[in-house]
């Protein structure tokens, strides 16, 4: 059996590998740069990467494509099925560090880490008078999806001492009671309420560009948004020029 790793995975995953499979890590992104190795590939493990239906058709041997993290949007999953080729994902392996990134970026934000360390090594030790930083505790964070990912962030927050909203439209006004968290049905209202808002739900149709103009408007302009899901769940453009006019206080994000 032969696997294809677009990146490499971790010493654990190489183990289970171990004797059982000839490993080619590509250390690429685009498994078209690679086909001649796909030719005879029986798995492809897909990470930082795509699975386009080009790079499937000139799998002749593929018989599974499995995907790290629990979102498959950089998957062609409809050419897959058409060549019953399952796609799996590794729901629950992540779960803690998405959360504690999160909420990383949450205290980095409202303590003005990243503006408050750059201006101290330029010599303006005057950035403490700028009095930006905030504590979290008492804060509302909104919860976009209250998913494994989003209830495990809602638990380190609640941890803080921060009140929990959240919006999901796959669960109703008791199963997220439930988890201790204030429900809303309209996730427009929890922007308009919330002094965080964190994204959690993967990137569908329905999704994209969730976090427009619009919605960047409806927020308080001391609100901090966080994004560690899907880049194109907030219209970028958009979020830049919101962060230029002030329009909220800060964003955190990691996908682009």
């Amino acid at each position: 059996m032969k696997v294809v790793m677009t990146q490499a995975v971790c010493p654990e995953g190489f183990q289970m590998l171990e004797g059982r499979a000839d490993i080619y890590v590509a250390d690429n992104g685009d498994p078209n740069n690679y086909l001649e190795e796909m030719k005879d590939a029986d798995a492809i493990i897909v990470r930082i990467a795509s699975c386009n239906g080009n790079v499937i058709e000139n799998s002749p041997n593929l018989k599974v494509i499995g995907r790290t993290g629990v979102g498959y949007d950089s998957v062609d999953v409809k050419t897959a099925t058409e060549h019953g080729i399952p796609v799996v994902i590794t729901p629950g392996a992540n779960n803690r560090s998405v959360a504690e990134h999160a909420v990383a970026m949450m205290f980095a934000l409202s303590k003005n880490l990243i503006e408050a360390q750059q201006e101290m090594c330029a010599g303006n030790w005057k950035i403490r008078d700028a009095k930006k930083a905030f504590e979290l505790e008492g804060k509302k964070v909104g919860i976009l999806g209250l998913g494994a990912i989003g209830r495990e962030t809602a638990k380190i927050c609640r941890g803080c001492g921060m009140e929990i909203a959240a919006f999901d439209p796959f669960m109703t006004k008791e199963q997220i009671e439930g988890h201790d968290a204030e429900y809303y049905e309209d996730y427009e209202e929890l922007l308009k309420e919330c002094d965080i808002v964190t994204i959690h739900v993967p990137l569908t149709d329905g999704t994209r560009n969730m976090i427009s103009k619009r919605q960047l408007q409806m927020m308080k302009k001391t609100a901090l948004l966080i994004n560690c899901s899907r880049g194109g769940i907030i219209n970028e453009a958009d979020l830049t020029e919101a962060l230029r006019e002030g329009m909220i206080a800060g964003a955190g994000t990691d996908v682009y």
